[in-house]
């Protein structure tokens, strides 16, 4: 195994535990389909951990073999089957949680949104916590930050941040970008309310000289065999597809923040 595998720290984004037709099947994986890709990546000899905790070992020199496992938004079925599946794999993992929407449904999926079933309520995040799974944010209403106001901005970051420590009494230090879009003035609010790391999609291992506040995540799906992820995960450097979206961003955040003025939200 070359310095490069062990140095990079591959991250995972899931979203729902579940199975879910149309358009946006692969924001599921189902709870056999998990254990099955958890199983395989101990069986490969990976640790897997929260986010926070992964960078902070990697901070202190760890070159331990290691995936941070990571899911977005807060779905009931996370406390239902990924809690289950994580214990059984002795797996850690951070959960992002979209503040706004707890007890509630997906309301940024339209009318996709009962497709994942409900979302966690306070008490059942509070259970999540108690079982040792780090709660993260995920903003207040899941709106892309990058196009909002500097106004909108701290109160999506700020707030969401604030309600996580005050309910859960727990300090939150990792953020997760709603639709994994960020700009250099996402990335400051981030960092000076509070949270010490964040993550974007990506899709590419994070490397050690790279900056804490847009940790890539590749995102596991339905079709991921084990072997498949394990696969996956091996991966040392950047595909040029995740370039070419990189090199992207900007001028489609130009076409978003134009839509958006225009009355339209592209997300």
């Amino acid at each position: 195994m070359g310095e490069d595998a062990v140095t990079t720290l591959p991250a995972l984004m899931y979203h729902s535990v579940s199975t879910v037709g149309g358009p946006l099947r692969d924001l599921a994986v189902p709870p056999e389909r998990l254990g099955e890709q958890l199983a395989a990546l101990t069986g490969a000899g990976y640790r897997l951990v929260g986010l926070t905790e992964a960078l902070d070992l990697r901070a202190a020199g760890s070159t331990e073999r290691m995936v941070a496992l990571t899911f977005d938004d807060g779905y009931r079925d996370f406390l239902t089957e990924a809690v289950p599946a994580l214990r059984k794999a002795g797996a850690g993992a951070t959960l992002y949680a979209s503040v706004g929407h707890l007890g509630g449904h997906a309301g940024w999926l339209g009318r996709y949104a009962g497709d994942f079933g409900p979302m966690l309520t306070w008490d059942e995040l509070d259970e999540v916590a108690a079982a040792g799974i780090e709660i993260g944010n995920h903003s207040l209403v899941h709106h892309p930050l990058d196009v909002l106001s500097a106004a909108q901005l701290r109160d999506e970051v700020v707030s969401s941040r604030d309600q996580l420590e005050q309910r859960l009494q727990r300090r939150v230090r990792s953020f997760a970008y709603p639709h994994g879009y960020h700009s250099p003035l996402v990335r400051r609010v981030v960092e000076r309310s509070g949270h010490d790391n964040a993550t974007e999609v990506g899709r590419r291992p994070h490397t050690p000289a790279e900056r804490r506040f847009a940790v890539p995540r590749f995102q596991p799906t339905p079709d991921h065999t084990g072997a498949d992820l394990v696969a996956l995960v091996a991966q040392t450097a950047a595909t040029p597809a995740a370039r070419l979206r990189q090199c992207a961003q900007p001028g489609w955040r130009m076409v978003r923040k134009l839509a958006r003025k225009a009355g339209r939200d592209l997300t």
